[in-house]
């Protein structure tokens, strides 16, 4: 028998001898290195004898895998892993199937120590750069294992941290094999990243310190990088993202999305803020508008979901944008702030709704609601605004265009849908937009005003249906100031006070150039209109006379030449007039408010413009005041509210800036103060006719007949005695012929003097009246023929149909047969 299992033994093909020879009788003495070199040295040789060398390897594996002789399975894959380096040749590729076939065994089986083995097996071979790519062999088995392998739950924790640790080394390993041959893109297809990504998250959630890696990629220590299963997961992630391209860029993120919902770490959302800040930080920078797409898209899916949830995303957004700005962001501009603008809208829907929906109940839930919707909206606000301040200035004023689009305003045709929220969902509209375009103006610095304020983007900024309410007004004012401060004069004037000193403030000014001269022709009525309606509002609050102040200082500094000052002492007298003659019925502190800011103002531009006689009567009138009606200074009023007169009807001449002492400390100065006689009348605009606001013809005096002299100094002493001569001579017709006489020498002189402005502005006030009376005439006067089908009447504001029955109507006899 001896001699028959010799000759068997003889019989047996010289790679299965040589394999069997690399084995021990006692597996503990480990692999017997001569043989090994025999082993190694035959298949080098003979590599044609490598595939079947492999397939008796893995017979031999999984019958010991089977027996549970681990120690020989040991043997086996060291000597799997020493033929795989050794042998570089085109033979390798059917060794290679039967080396991952045993990988595959190893990880299939439960004991931890066989599964970090295979993968430990796995990644050597990951390694190892083949010269030409292998189109057949697929890695699903591999990435659907080592990604459970990231999830155990093995009840040891260091043991399961090993698992872990080895499931994260795999997937590098697949990552690193296959993303580099892009004609066997396998691994970016939708089911494998929807395995690959959850893990890596998974295990990066154990990070205890977000922030310590938040940024451009670090570069732990290889220690720390194989002990710590969340910085391999991080940083096998980045690895992941970095080798991405365009076309599977969407996939690699999409799993981020999903990882994020079923975890439910939107809220809060430091985990999901450092996940798509490590994204934006490791793909390649032309690929960002990717991201930011699938954020926008992501926003749109979960637009139904809770407050803080949806302020999670935005804020996610943020980040992303943050990052992303600093370079190319592509076409994504416009679609980031529509997409932004529409959740704005659909945030105050739902403030809204919540409000009318509970307005019954308990008023907990309700206010709780009201505020995580704030925290929405801020946060909406927050990324518009960081986003457009980062843009470079010509794409600024694009966004600043498009966002003054879509504020509602009357009379203009806007795409943001407004009109089922009613007035106090517009007016919460209007709110969240202006601060979204006051944060993207700020910084803002145009080389002409004309660039800063086109048309298109000031007509409706000024327009009255956003002087509605006083957080309106300040924002409106505000955004004027981003604009038109182009030297960063605004921080001096912060406050209403009277300034002892201008000098002291070194208020920085250039020359006025061509174009801003030109900006203020056409658009400077606009300008004074929206301070002086601004003056006349009841609800006007100290910060609304601050900014007032300051916009009237920063037109003078930015944008005033000779005519601009005359303008602006006008337009100051015409506000004090506002406060004197209080044909609005405006609170007393109002009036004194008005009042303190004139003095401010005229107190600031005559500095400016230093003409001492001017100075000395401004000077003389503060000085007055502080005595005998301190009220009157914005030092007083501003902070002791108590201290207000009964009336100002009994004050004297002294206590008011006078147009005629005005006049005559200019006159020798070089001003036109021949246009300080006549008084300052605003622009009447269409919308006016068209706006729910008391209409400005009702509110200002437009009389073309009314006296240029009428100003303060003749206001104060209109008032005469009463007498039997003073009735006769009003009756004679001889006084009737010379006051006819000097009412038309005044309108020569008003229509001689007056800016062409006020002209047009009166002419067309009148014409609008005229035009309005006839259509009621004609109304009245002309009736459309009867007809059977009715004719509608308005009564009321509502729309009635009349019909006449066809035998009660009256034919021509010529229709008649």
């Amino acid at each position: 028998s001896a001699g028959v299992c010799c000759c068997c033994a003889a019989l047996r093909p010289r790679y299965k001898r040589l394999v069997d020879n690399i084995f021990p009788e006692d597996p503990k003495d480990g692999l017997v290195k001569a043989d090994m070199e025999k082993l190694t040295f035959y298949a080098v040789s003979a590599p044609e004898k490598l595939d079947r060398i492999g397939a008796y390897l893995a017979e031999r594996l999984s019958r010991d895998v089977v027996r549970h002789r681990y120690g020989y399975v040991l043997i086996a894959m060291e000597a799997l892993d020493q033929l795989l380096m050794a042998c570089h040749s085109q033979s390798i590729k059917p060794f290679v199937e039967s080396f991952l076939h045993m990988v595959a065994k190893l990880l299939e089986s439960g004991e931890p120590k066989l599964q970090v083995l295979g993968t430990n097996s796995f990644v050597k071979f990951a390694n190892i750069e083949e010269d030409t790519p292998s189109y057949h062999r697929r890695y699903d088995f591999f990435v659907s294992r080592f990604s459970a392998m990231c999830h155990s739950c093995y009840p040891d924790p260091e043991i399961q941290t090993e698992i872990r640790i080895a499931g994260i080394r795999g997937i590098q390993g697949v990552v690193r094999k296959t993303v580099n041959d892009e004609l066997r893109a396998t691994i970016w297809e939708p089911q494998h990243m929807d395995k690959i990504v959850p893990s890596l998250l998974f295990n990066m959630q154990k990070i205890e310190d977000i922030d310590s890696r938040i940024g451009p990629p670090s570069s732990p220590t290889g220690g720390e990088k194989e002990e710590n299963p969340a910085l391999l997961a991080e940083n096998c992630f980045r690895e992941l993202l970095g080798r991405a391209t365009y076309g599977n860029m969407n996939n690699a993120v999409r799993p981020v999305f999903a990882h994020l919902d079923h975890h439910r770490l939107w809220d809060p959302n430091e985990f999901a803020v450092s996940c798509f800040k490590i994204i934006m930080y490791s793909i390649q920078a032309q690929y960002s508008h990717h991201v930011i797409q699938e954020i926008l898209g992501h926003l749109d899916v979960r637009k139904r979901d809770s407050p803080r949830v949806r302020a999670g995303i935005i804020q996610v957004l943020l980040e992303a944008v943050a990052i992303a700005a600093k370079g190319s962001i592509g076409p994504t501009v416009l679609e980031v702030f529509n997409t932004l603008l529409k959740h704005l809208r659909i945030s105050v829907d739902f403030e809204l709704g919540d409000r009318r929906s509970s307005a019954g109940s308990a008023t907990f839930s309700t206010s709780s609601k009201e505020s995580d919707e704030r925290i929405v909206q801020n946060a909406i606000i927050q990324t518009i605004g960081f986003f457009g301040s980062n843009l470079p200035d010509y794409q600024r004023s694009e966004i600043m265009m498009f966002i003054m689009g879509k504020v509602p305003v009357l009379g203009t045709s806007q795409s943001l849908d407004t009109s089922h929220l009613g007035d106090l969902g517009t007016r919460r509209i209007q709110i969240m937009l202006l601060r979204s375009l006051l944060m993207v103006t700020s910084g803002y610095k145009a080389t002409t005003i004309s660039n800063a304020l086109p048309a298109p983007f000031l007509d409706p900024l000024l327009s009255p249906s956003l002087m509605e309410d006083s957080e309106l007004r300040q924002l409106v004012l505000e955004i004027l100031h981003n604009l038109i401060d182009r030297h960063d004069n605004r921080a001096k004037l912060r406050g209403i006070r009277i300034i002892p000193d201008v000098s002291d403030l070194k208020i920085k000014r250039d020359k006025i150039s061509r174009q801003d001269v030109s900006f203020m022709k056409k658009h400077g009525q606009q300008l004074y209109r929206h301070i002086y309606l601004g003056c006349k509002e009841e609800d006007n609050v100290q910060k609304n006379f601050e900014l007032l102040f300051t916009s009237l200082a920063l037109t003078t500094i930015e944008l005033a030449n000779e005519e601009v000052v005359i303008d602006l002492i006008r337009l100051a007298i015409a506000l004090q007039d506002i406060a004197i003659v209080n044909e609005d019925n405006l609170p007393m502190f109002n009036r004194c408010g008005v009042m303190a800011l004139v003095a401010a103002y005229l107190n600031f531009l005559s500095q400016m413009i230093a003409v001492p006689a001017f100075c000395q009567h401004v000077s003389k009138v503060i000085e007055t005041r502080s005595v005998e009606a301190s009220y009157f200074l914005p030092e007083t009023i501003f902070k002791d509210k108590s201290n207000l007169p009964k009336s100002l009807e009994k004050h004297e001449k002294d206590l008011f800036f006078l147009t005629n002492k005005i006049a005559e400390s200019l006159g020798g100065s070089g001003y036109s103060v021949e246009r300080l006689s006549v008084p300052y009348v605003p622009q009447v605009t269409d919308e006016d006719r068209l706006s729910r606001r008391k209409s400005i013809v009702d509110t200002v005096s437009l009389q073309v007949d009314i006296l240029p002299g009428n100003n303060t100094e003749d206001k104060i002493d209109n008032t005469e005695e009463i007498t039997f001569e003073a009735l006769k001579k009003a009756i004679d017709n001889n006084g009737l012929e010379e006051q006819e006489k000097e009412k038309k020498r005044l309108v020569i002189e008003k229509f001689q003097k007056a800016p062409f402005e006020e002209i047009a502005a009166q002419c067309e006030t009148k014409a609008n009246l005229l035009h309005d009376r006839l259509a009621q005439i004609l109304e009245l006067t002309i009736r459309p023929p009867p007809s059977p089908s009715g004719t509608m009447t308005i009564t009321a504001g509502h729309a009635h149909y009349h019909s006449v029955p066809v035998y009660e109507m009256k034919f021509p006899d010529l229709c008649v047969y």
